[in-house]
């Protein structure tokens, strides 16, 4: 990962092994201890204990919050409803600029078959997010969910958080006003999209025009307050150095003990191809050691999602064994990172046989993580 001027206050060799091996094993009691580790605990064993040491930490921790041997995930459809986009993000290959002939806002004819496929698929959601387009006023996105459940008995985890301050904003309106309006038309659910790193000196970096941090967390904490659910997520391996990883971790880590209504944590790595923004691609071993990590560091969120989209089937096999205990989405359709040049895909069936051998029993939740 590129350095900032951000000093971490640690370093790869600061002290001798023997006085490494005694940080380590002194924040693994506090873990054991039940008592939370802190954001230079985690910065600790990021630089300093092996993938493997942090993988049985992780997996211990899985295990002590879910003690069978199920490994969950949802069957549902990604539906991108527009891809032109004002915020011109440089790790964004999906987007259409505002008047350019890519760009697209879907037909009503076109969702209807996408949501009757997905439903026919056995799929219990869809995953709706989609440009923060200009051209869209708050009609259009009322309108949108009441055809959808109009039409269809599905669940709608839609708009993440800088759509919906975008939403805002244009309308006029606050943010809890804005999503009291959304829930009303058939707004299930929240995805945690748009977070990247919530740091601002990060964010002013990679995108500049999309919210910041505390309108992100706000949107967050507006939808808890009604009675809504959401996800959290973290793309990492672009400009951020682990400091501001683990600040991102904090941050959610906070929010949830204020609010307690993420229901899941999902981390993955940025994938550079075809974007505007040009870093050497994470490899895997640094995203297993970010999930553990993300296990370790999260205590109060209960479930931890693997990323086979980003990392392929047999890391996000490997997984399972450093944290994560749900493998996320069968993505009957996902346009974002397959933009990036990263095209996995899974059947429901491979999917399943993908956690069966890995040793577990795949179980199909919906989007509150009950199983069905």
């Amino acid at each position: 990962m590129k350095k900032t001027d951000r000093s971490d206050g640690l370093n790869r060799s600061d002290g001798s092994d023997r006085s490494i091996q005694q940080t380590i094993e002194k924040i693994w009691k506090k873990i054991q201890r039940k008592e939370r580790i802190s954001q230079k605990d985690g910065l600790a064993l990021y630089y300093n204990a092996d993938l493997l040491t942090l993988g049985r930490m992780a997996e211990k921790i899985r295990f002590e919050k879910h003690s069978d041997r199920i490994v969950t995930f949802v069957v549902d459809r990604n539906i991108n409803y527009t891809n032109i986009c004002v915020s011109g993000c440089r790790f964004c290959a999906f987007f259409a600029a505002p008047k350019s002939k890519k760009g697209y806002v879907i037909s009503r004819e076109s969702l209807k078959q996408k949501i009757q496929e997905t439903l026919d698929l056995g799929g219990t959601q869809i995953l709706l997010q989609g440009g923060m387009n200009p051209d869209l006023d708050f009609d259009y996105y009322i309108d949108l969910l009441k055809f959808i459940k109009d039409n269809f008995d599905i669940h709608i985890h839609g708009f993440s958080p800088p759509e919906i301050n975008f939403i805002a904003e244009k309308s006029s309106l606050s943010i809890e006003e804005t999503i009291k309006r959304l829930k009303d038309a058939g707004l299930g659910s929240i995805p945690g999209g748009g977070a990247e790193i919530l740091c601002d000196d990060i964010r002013q970096k990679v995108s500049p025009n999309k919210c910041m941090t505390e309108p992100w967390l706000e949107v967050m904490r507006q939808a808890h307050k009604l009675g809504m659910r959401s996800s959290a997520t973290m793309m990492f391996g672009h400009v951020e150095t682990p400091a501001h990883i683990f600040e991102h971790l904090g941050r959610i880590r906070d929010l949830q003990d204020e609010t307690n209504g993420f229901t899941a944590f999902i981390p993955w790595t940025f994938q550079p191809d075809n974007t505007r923004l040009k870093v050497r691609k994470a490899h895997a071993a640094e995203y297993l050691r970010v999930l553990a990590l993300s296990r370790i560091f999260l205590a109060n969120i209960d479930n931890i999602q693997a990323s086979w989209v980003t990392q392929g089937d047999k890391i996000g096999q490997t997984a399972l064994f450093f944290g994560a205990n749900d493998i996320g989405s069968t993505m009957i359709e996902e346009n974002v990172v397959s933009s990036a040049g990263v095209d996995f895909m899974m059947t429901e069936q491979q999917l399943k046989r993908l956690i069966t051998e890995a040793g577990f029993e795949p179980k199909q939740r919906d989007c509150f993580y009950n199983f069905l």
